[in-house]
């Protein structure tokens, strides 16, 4: 082949890896090669009974060879399977990690997030015990937990975010975004639209705070910091006073009552109905309230700055390490890059072409299995119909016989 023709093979081949110009793409997955899949993930052996993974769209989708990912296939199991790339750090870069997340068996209890790991990583050994910089994506449990989790490494610790972000529940398929910049700066974007941003001091406690209270200054004593108080002028009324149990005066003692052996008879004693509790006057606002007391702050002395929070050496692995009672989650369209207009249209392109499409095969399948049920219902009705036409058929046959034999003996 002329050299001429190789350039823009070599070059298209290079995109393909690469991104744009201006993109570096350390990994991207998106399941089209088939069963190739394989070779780039790999199952921990840490536990032997761990769930096992497979290639699927599920039972509904937008396209079916798009919407291929991994699949969660076996109920109330631990998971970990990884897939190693080429190793980077993120020093003075952008960082995105992107996935999506599709929960079709309408998820009680599992998590649905991604880990990313430093080189070092013993795959075919990982579990929750292994050692991640990043934990990012949706957990759910029940109705109380339904939330994205952010957690981030920093000197050997993990840091979660003190943000609540809720996850998507509804079944379908959901873009999931992870912004962290080197200006110190997140974004959290669901379906390519954010959700939650700030600054990582804020949001997470990696560092002591910049600002404390100043110890040596007080409250001054005049300072009247109590919203509500009594009212002077509210009286407990007279006929408040009512005792809590009073004696039950329609009981009668019983026959074999022996005040002997038994003691003194008295009334049982029952619920008062006019009994009101402790009375207490009733609140005003106070006039001389000068709302909260804003105590002076000073510089912490033991703040100190550290503009390279989130710098990761040799991120070299991406991994799911999650437990599931119901399975049936798929996780799908992978990708970690340092550009995050890059990411938010290769999410465009894979799950914002077959999103609306899913919906609409979801909305035929559930019309369909309605009609189904309607039509095994008609089915089952016609059959308790039938016998009890049989029934009636029997009975009138048995009676004419009962009959005839009447006639003979008479």
């Amino acid at each position: 082949m002329a050299l001429p023709l190789l350039l823009p093979l070599r070059a298209a081949l290079l995109g393909a890896v690469l991104g744009p110009a201006c993109a570096a793409v350390h990994f991207r997955e998106e399941f089209t090669d088939g069963v190739n899949w394989q070779r780039r993930w790999l199952n921990s052996q840490h536990k032997p009974d761990l769930g096992m993974f497979k290639l699927t769209a599920g039972k509904f989708y937008g396209d079916p060879v798009k919407d291929k990912g991994l699949q969660t296939c076996e109920n109330s199991k631990f998971y970990a399977i990884s897939s190693r790339f080429k190793p980077f750090n993120n020093k003075g870069k952008t960082l995105v990690i992107q996935y999506t997340v599709k929960h079709e068996q309408k998820i009680d209890c599992g998590g649905g997030y991604i880990k990313l790991f430093s080189s070092d990583l013993d795959q075919k050994n990982m579990s929750s015990d292994s050692p991640y910089y990043i934990m990012f994506g949706p957990d759910i449990c029940g109705s109380e937990t339904k939330k994205v989790h952010v957690i981030l490494n920093y000197k050997n610790k993990l840091y979660p975010i003190k943000k609540q972000i809720r996850c998507k529940v509804d079944g379908f398929t959901h873009l999931y975004t992870l912004i962290l910049r080197s200006d110190q700066t997140y974004k959290v974007k669901i379906d390519n639209e954010m959700v939650e941003s700030g600054n990582l001091e804020d949001h997470w406690d990696f560092l002591p705070p910049r600002k404390i209270n100043d110890l040596t200054v007080k409250k001054p004593q005049d300072w009247d910091d109590i919203a509500q108080i009594d009212d002077p002028n509210d009286v407990k009324p007279e006929d408040w006073d009512e005792p809590e149990y009073i004696p039950d005066t329609s009981a009668e003692r019983s026959k074999d009552w022996n005040s002997v052996t038994d003691g003194e008879w008295r009334h049982p004693m029952i619920k008062n109905p006019l009994y009101r509790g402790e009375w207490k006057p009733r609140k005003i606002n106070n006039p001389n309230y000068k709302g909260v007391w804003p105590h002076p702050q000073i510089d912490n002395p033991n703040y100190l700055p550290d503009l390279n929070i989130l710098s990761y050496e040799n991120i070299s692995v991406i991994g799911l390490d999650i437990w599931q009672v119901r399975a049936g989650t798929i996780f799908d369209n992978f990708l970690i890059t340092d550009d995050e207009e890059y990411a938010e249209d290769f999410g465009y392109e894979t799950w914002g072409e077959t999103k609306d499409p899913e919906k609409v095969m979801n909305i035929k399948q559930a019309e369909e299995e309605k009609k189904r049920e309607r039509a095994e219902e008609e089915k089952r009705f016609r059959e308790r119909f039938n016998k009890k036409v049989e029934k009636k058929k029997e009975s009138g046959k048995s009676k004419l016989g009962r009959n005839t034999v009447q006639k003979e003996e008479l």
